[in-house]
């Protein structure tokens, strides 16, 4: 049908152009002429609108990108043409189009062709607006201020616009770049800058504003914040644009701001090329696939296009989820789900031998700090020993990369976790020269949001009506989104030569007083009087700084911005292995007493508190 239109209306501009020339009176000979130029014209028009791609368009989103196309078939067409004009002989003038023709018939005909797609376009989404309206449940909509007329605010504002099944009516833009003001973006006005807020509410009846700033800064948006707090009115922000070009959200899905917003940071910029290559078409096994990391981990190496993901996880309940989410997901991606424990060498080798994988991400571990000081042999088991057993079958197995995941608490550590994960480093440092395979730790903080950690406890608490328990009014923490620690980790792995410990760039640290203060507010609440803030004192083996690198260490820029690379302060392979030995014999004997006073020992800058 399209077809058709087509070439009846790009037949309908050769004519009229004919008629336009001669003034409506074209010589009898002239039009026969026309007759006989006419297919001609029509091939080469047509062929232009196939060559460059046109139909490959849905007439639905014509925007600017697909205008392009339309230009490149007319010129080419109509130059085309001229060349025809000034090239044929005379004897064959009944072909040679006159330039004059040649210029009106592509100017209408495919010019003509653009207006039929974004006439089409206009139509379609007016009916489809007004059908979505009355299949609505109706009501008075609510009006709604965008902050941000940048690139999102634009997008945002056109989805809600042609949605007509949403409930929200765009009052106006607020933006602080000076030059926009007055301007009408999306059919839409600037109104004012983010400091006119409040007098916008009170003059237009705001319901709620709405970031749409797609980069925004924690400055900007705790600004923000404040502002709406002052009036009061409620703040809500689109999706991230690493949810909006991963499919998993639209953009007019809006959500109130999350403490993640407040801490988060400038979104992490990969080198995608690199960290493909490291991964597509590989086996790779992530070990505590079901974890917070894990399970990011294990995601991000589907979307790199890796040929299977080996998810290695003792909990069966996490396992099977997801197992089920990468499958529904990546369905080419194959996934196998693989219930084992890190500490079974014997299953784990067998494993290995079946399933051969390339690249090794070992997750796997025990993280919890107060409660490790209670277990210290579990945490030497799972995360000094069962590291190193998994290492050795990695480098034996002519795995091509082994990435250990560490932490900052391993820094001049004060609690058995840090320490168990300090000497983890060491151990997968031992490994780097006595196999082709590159090992390598990759250091960071706190990750915003994952299963243990003091946002979703803050959380629950404020829910339950309060006290939020803080350890200590001075503690802070460096913290970072679990996608962007993910991704970071992926691409220092693609980097990494063998025998590094990369530390990636946590920005500043947070004070943990402060994000209890920031969580209350974002449920509407005021610190100290709604919701109280109690401190229960220092717990055992925090301490009130993390730190990310340790003395001796030279640390260096790589040529990711948000990534150094150093190499860990070395032992001696004898002594590494006589530590290791004497680590598995305590905690076979289960004296956790003298585990706790050997890790202190082992590590000279550990300040391990003896029980």
């Amino acid at each position: 049908m399209q077809y058709v239109m087509d070439l009846l209306l790009l037949a309908a501009a050769f004519l009229l152009s004919y008629a336009l020339r001669f003034e409506f009176a074209v010589p009898v000979e002239t039009f026969e002429n026309a007759l006989i130029q006419l297919p001609l014209v029509l091939l080469v028009q047509f062929s232009a609108l196939q060559v460059f791609g046109i139909y490959t368009f849905v007439w639905r989103y014509i925007g600017m990108t697909e205008v392009i196309p339309f230009f490149k078939a007319g010129f080419w067409s109509g130059l085309f043409l001229v060349m025809m004009r000034l090239g044929l002989p005379a004897e064959l003038g009944q072909w040679r189009v006159p330039l004059s023709i040649c210029l009106m018939a592509t100017i209408l005909g495919i010019g003509g062709v653009l207006a039929l797609r974004v006439g089409r376009r206009f139509v379609y989404e007016r009916f489809e607006r007004r059908s979505r309206e009355a299949g609505a449940d109706g009501g008075h909509k609510k009006p709604v201020l965008l902050v941000g007329a940048g690139r999102a605010g634009v997008l945002a504002a056109r989805e809600i616009t042609n949605r007509g099944n949403l409930d929200l009516e765009i009052a106006g833009f607020v933006d602080d770049d000076v030059e926009k003001q007055g301007s009408v973006i999306q059919g839409v006005k600037v109104l004012g800058l983010a400091r006119d807020i409040p007098r916008l509410v009170g003059e237009l009846d705001i319901d709620h504003v709405v970031i749409t700033i797609a980069r925004a800064e924690r400055k900007d948006i705790r600004r923000i914040m404040e502002i709406c707090d002052s009036v009061p009115v409620k703040a809500r922000i689109i999706p991230g644009l690493y949810e909006i070009l991963s499919g998993s959200v639209e953009i007019s899905k809006m959500r109130d701001v999350e403490i993640e917003d407040l801490l988060g940071r400038d979104p992490v910029l990969l080198d995608e090329e690199v960290v493909r290559r490291f991964l597509a078409g590989k086996a790779v096994m992530v070990t505590g696939a079901g974890g917070s990391i894990g399970s990011e981990l294990a995601r991000q190496v589907a979307r790199f296009g890796a040929g299977t993901v080996l998810l290695v996880e003792r909990a069966e309940f996490v396992l099977f989820d997801i197992d089920r989410e990468l499958r529904q997901a990546w369905p080419e991606v194959a996934i196998v789900p693989l219930v084992a424990d890190v500490c079974d060498r014997g299953h784990m080798k067998a494993l290995f031998e079946r399933y051969a994988p390339a690249v090794v991400i070992h997750a796997a571990a025990h993280k919890h700090v107060p409660m490790m000081e209670s277990n210290p042999a579990e945490a030497v088991k799972n995360n000094i020993l069962a590291t190193r057993s998994l290492g050795e079958l990695a480098g034996e197995s002519g795995v091509d990369a082994f990435i250990q995941i560490s932490t900052d608490k391993a820094v001049r550590p004060t609690s058995v976790m840090g320490a168990s994960k300090r000497v983890a480093e060491l151990a997968v440092q031992d490994l780097n020269p006595r196999f082709p395979t590159r090992f390598i730790s990759v250091r960071f903080g706190n990750v915003l949001g994952s299963a243990g950690s003091v946002i979703p406890i803050f959380r629950e608490q404020i829910l339950n009506g309060g006290p939020v328990t803080v350890t200590h009014p001075d503690m802070v923490r460096y913290f970072m989104t679990i996608p962007e620690a993910s991704q970071l980790v992926l691409q220092a792995g693609a980097m990494g030569e063998g025998g590094e410990i990369f530390i990636l760039d946590m920005g500043e640290p947070v004070r943990i007083l402060d994000m209890a203060k920031d969580m209350i507010s974002l449920f509407g609440l005021k610190p100290f009087e709604d919701i109280d803030i109690v401190f229960s004192g220092i717990r055992p083996g925090e301490k009130l700084f993390e730190e990310l690198e340790t003395e001796g260490e030279d640390l260096k820029k790589t040529r990711h911005p948000k990534i150094y690379v150093g190499t860990i302060n070395t032992y001696d392979d004898h002594e590494v292995l006589g530590a290791l030995e004497k680590f598995r014999g305590l905690g076979k004997l289960g004296k956790e007493a003298e585990l706790r006073a050997f890790l202190s020992e082992f590590l000279p800058e550990a300040r391990i508190t003896q029980s």
